[in-house]
């Protein structure tokens, strides 16, 4: 385990230094101890920002990369020193290495109470917003009257004061383990192996009373809720829209959009072009139905993966390049995990998007070509790489689809086409139509 220990003063000769100097000494068989001095590290001074000094940058960056810091602090005037009060106001100011850190209080004063309400003071400032550190409760170590508790080679004399800093020193090491697990991101939530493609569940949101395969079903879900229409207001949390202007906005957007609700009902696209020009069809009849309704049986599975994947964290994003809509376009479904505030899952958030127009532009500005494309189809061709940050492809092999099942599969999870079919794409980079040479 790697700790850092900041020495509390600045003054040439100091007790606490030689206390980290003993701990990184005695215990180095339980962790490595590396000492920080403050000796040269300005007076804070926000006119004077000092932040991206080398010596403050150091501190931080040695501090941030530790598992646990111990500061020790002597007492001036009932309180920590003003040298290390300005180190940890240049440590929260505009950076904070100090935030969900572990660190580990003690002190050595000249008098009996041993720096206690230094240590006092410091626990405050160290639990202030902007500093945010996670103090290790109790366990104070105080050492007082320090002139008499070291000999002349920096060694602690009483064997009682040594055994009781060790075990100090043992419940940090464990409070560290603690805050490590504490500080983790949650596990991802479980969720059925096969998703309920049929929506016949119920969430919040669900419009009860309504058959979910109706043709009319968005006119019924709308009278059974006195939906808002028109001119009618809609406070955002960015933003106060009309509904008609939201309407004329999302169906602006130069990409096909497509809700499903957690309960994995088909809710809502963005209407700007005719079903037989978008490059997944939709069509008002669908809005309401089941994910299920939505796809050929064949694709299921897929569309089961896909979205269990998003449900449980694995994949925040799924991303399908569907090269069936000819040479000339570089069609990329994206597949977004929506979740709340509290980062439960809402539903998907499909985008669909040609990229070919923006590859076209973009090279037209900046004068360039892209690799090998006289050789390649450069825009219609799964990647055959497994770069970690990828996007999982039609290609892929799902939950036990093989890849036999995948390539038959065009819409593998298209939330509304039914028409689309795989077809064996050629060997070129996904994202830049690069050839892989």
């Amino acid at each position: 385990m790697k700790l850092v220990g900041l020495v509390g003063s600045n003054a040439d000769q100091s007790y606490n230094r030689i206390l980290l100097k003993f701990i990184e000494k005695h215990f180095k068989s339980k962790f490595e101890l590396e000492v920080l001095e403050i000796k040269d590290v300005p007076l804070f001074n926000q006119s004077d920002d000092q932040t991206e000094t080398p010596v403050i940058q150091t501190l931080a960056a040695k501090i941030k990369a530790a598992d646990g810091v111990i500061i020790a602090t002597p007492e001036h005037n009932h309180t920590i020193p003003a040298a290390l009060k300005s180190v940890i106001e240049w440590l929260s100011f505009r950076i904070h290495p100090f935030e969900n850190k572990p660190v580990m209080i003690i002190g050595a004063s000249y008098f009996k109470q041993g720096s206690s309400r230094a240590q006092l003071d410091l626990r405050q400032i160290l639990d202030s917003p902007g500093v945010n550190a996670i103090v290790l409760p109790g366990n104070e170590f105080l050492l007082g009257n320090v002139k008499e508790a070291f000999d002349e080679a920096g060694e602690l004399k009483d064997a009682g004061t040594t055994k009781f800093l060790g075990l100090c020193l043992e419940k940090f090491l464990r409070f560290i383990e603690v805050v490590s697990v504490l500080e983790k991101p949650a596990a991802p939530k479980e969720a059925p192996a096969v998703e309920d493609l049929w929506a016949t569940g119920q969430v919040a949101t669900t419009v009860e009373g309504v058959d979910k395969e109706a043709d009319d079903w968005l006119e019924q879900a709308a009278e059974k809720v006195n939906a808002v229409e028109g001119d009618t207001y809609v406070k955002l949390d960015r933003g106060l829209l009309t509904v008609d202007q939201l309407n004329i906005f999302l169906n602006s957007m130069p990409l096909e959009l497509t809700f499903a609700d957690e309960n994995n009902q088909f809710l809502y696209y963005n209407r700007n072009a005719e079903p037989e020009e978008m490059l997944a069809k939709r069509w008002p009849a669908q809005v309401g139905n089941p994910l299920a309704k939505c796809h050929p049986p064949k694709t299921h599975k897929n569309v089961s993966w896909v979205l269990n994947q998003l449900r449980t964290g694995k994949q925040d994003i799924v991303k399908v390049n569907v090269p069936t809509h000819g040479p000339d376009k570089f069609v990329v479904h994206h597949y977004q995990a929506m979740r709340d505030g509290e980062g439960n899952y809402r539903g998907i958030n499909e985008y669909i998007l040609d990229l070919q127009p923006v590859i076209d532009w973009y090279l037209k500005q900046t004068g360039q070509t892209l690799v090998g494309a006289p050789k390649a189809d450069a825009v219609s061709g799964a990647s055959q790489s497994s770069d970690a940050d990828s996007s999982a492809s039609i290609h892929d092999e799902p939950a036990g689809v093989t890849a036999a099942e995948a390539k038959k599969n065009a819409d593998a999870v298209s939330s509304a086409s039914v028409t689309e079919e795989v077809v064996e794409a050629p060997a070129v980079d996904a994202v830049s139509g690069a050839s892989e040479a």
